[in-house]
């Protein structure tokens, strides 16, 4: 839906209201030094992060554009959240749980629920089951979204959807509902920035890869290529850079015995192979399931010799021309245009090769390029739904912390964005045509209206007898008055002018075509 558009779904009120007086009035002080950022800053902040604010850009101004770049590229490990948003995460059941002791735990519940004689009682624990399962993907979601929207650190949240997108795992595939939240939190998170090679090997290790691509029923003699193909198609060296059908064998055999087992006691195994036997949480290698021949990756002979294959073959592929430009490309896709030009891509795969795929250095070379600087420019890059989405609620509530983020989990999924929702291994689509259809528009506006209206049941706890708590939209503020307005066209200044509460000015800007972008 068009600015103009939205602006005639607004008219037909009483009162109009344009001005900051009008804001101050109905909402009380307008934040001061909020503002005062140029056009290129606020561009940066937006772009690197789920969205601008009040806080972040005036962070940002006062301590400098480099000084901000680097706190982004280089955070510290643990980033403090504001306490509203921890404690909500602390209490979440399985936060600070292993998968191994979750695992465990749901399967003595099925068990049980299985065990139940009267049909009717075992259909009844069989739903507590399956609902106590979503309920632990759900309160995934919610971590995800709390980190998204308040952490520091938002250059790292940024990249773990990312990551995440392109190692991704579908929740509803067997029990991975109650493993996503560790995925991302252990798997990812901590990897964002750092070394490929060990975000690649973290997700390799994690029991939510390796039941969503099956890689846990890859034995000898009982061969499961899933795993191995996407880890060459779509993880590293991308579609079409020159492997066959005979590498992807050979690395489904170096994969074969790398499974899952939550099971209290060791497998039973030959004494020859115990040595062999590596155990990490729910992870699990299994030399009895393991090819032992030999394999050729890529023109590499590789000695059929255990799990030491395996960390073989992650180096080859990670270091496999290929992978360098395929990543760059994935990257610079994310954050500059659908089609980034190939020089930028051609330096940030440089810069990948040249500091031993160093996530941190790829995004610095990208951030200092001048393609990117030009990306900065308006209408260069269309948001996502759940760039869109929390960068409106970020914008509309600044710092201050939501109570519930089932709304957002709920615009998400009529998005079509929802959080760890996507089928295929490929991820969601990063390209402006997947999100800017008529259809996606109508439904944009619609969530716009919600947000700027009022706190949409952001602020009301899921907990039972909860209590509305009250909370107001604060777009037009210091930060609009001082830099953003100045990135708006003549249509949706005009259309502005015309809204005739804050609640439509609000939905107004948040419908807008720069607002998108």
């Amino acid at each position: 839906m068009s600015i103009k558009a939205a602006s005639k779904a607004c008219r037909g009120r009483r009162r109009r209201w344009t001005s900051l007086a009008g804001i101050v009035s109905v909402f009380g002080t307008v934040p001061a030094n909020a503002g005062g950022l140029n056009a290129h800053d606020l561009a940066l902040l937006d772009r690197l992060t789920w969205g601008v604010n009040v806080s972040s850009a005036a962070h940002l101004d006062a301590i400098g554009t480099e000084r901000w770049l680097q706190e982004q590229l280089h955070p510290t490990a643990n980033v403090a959240l504001p306490a509203a948003a921890k404690a909500q995460i602390e209490a979440m059941p399985d936060v600070h749980k292993f998968p191994f002791d979750v695992m465990v735990a749901f399967d003595q519940q099925a068990k049980s629920a299985n065990q139940v004689i009267d049909p009717d009682q075992k259909n009844a624990a069989q739903q507590v089951f399956q609902q106590a399962m979503s309920d632990r993907a759900k309160q995934a979601a919610a971590r995800t979204i709390l980190r998204a929207l308040y952490a520091p650190d938002q250059l790292r949240e940024r990249m773990t959807w990312f990551w995440f997108n392109h190692f991704n795992v579908h929740q509803y595939k067997g029990n991975i509902r109650i493993l996503v939240g560790d995925y991302v939190d252990n798997a990812i998170r901590p990897h964002a920035l750092g070394r490929f090679r060990n975000l690649l090997s973290a997700t390799l290790r994690h029991p939510a890869m390796l039941r969503y691509l099956d890689n846990a029923d890859n034995a000898v003699g009982h061969l499961n290529e899933n795993y191995a193909r996407e880890v060459m198609e779509l993880h590293t060296m991308g579609v079409g850079p020159g492997y066959t059908q005979a590498d992807v064998e050979a690395l489904a055999r170096i994969l074969t015995g790398l499974g899952i087992d939550a099971k209290p006691e060791d497998p039973k195994l030959k004494p020859e192979l115990q040595s062999q036997l590596v155990r990490e949480g729910a992870f699990e290698f299994n030399p009895a399931r393991h090819d032992y021949g030999d394999k050729t990756l890529l023109g590499h002979l590789i000695k059929g010799r255990g799990l030491a294959e395996v960390d073989e073959a992650l180096d080859i592929l990670v270091h496999h021309p290929a992978t360098a430009v395929h990543l760059s490309r994935q990257i610079a896709t994310y954050f500059v245009s659908d089609n980034p030009p190939d020089s930028l891509v051609q330096k940030m795969a440089q810069a990948f090769r040249a500091s031993d795929g160093d996530i941190a250095t790829v995004l610095s070379t990208m951030i200092e390029a001048p393609e990117f600087a030009v990306s900065l420019k308006p209408g260069a890059r269309f948001k996502d739904p759940i760039h869109y989405v929390l960068s409106a609620v970020r914008l509309a509530y600044d710092d201050k912390v939501i109570l519930n983020t089932s709304p957002i989990q709920g615009w998400l999924n009529r998005l079509g964005e929802g959080l760890f929702n996507h089928e295929t291994p490929d991820g969601y689509a990063m390209t402006s045509a997947s999100w800017n259809g008529p259809g996606q528009m109508m439904v944009r506006f619609e969530i716009a209206r919600q947000i700027g209206s009022g706190s949409a049941g952001l602020f009301k706890p899921e907990v039972p007898n909860a209590v509305d708590q009250p909370a107001f939209p604060l777009i037009q503020n210091a930060l609009y008055f001082n830099g953003l307005r100045q990135t708006l066209g003549p249509a949706t200044l005009a259309a502005l002018d015309k809204a005739v509460s804050p609640q439509d000015w609000n939905t107004l800007f948040l419908s807008s075509p720069e607002f998108m972008q």
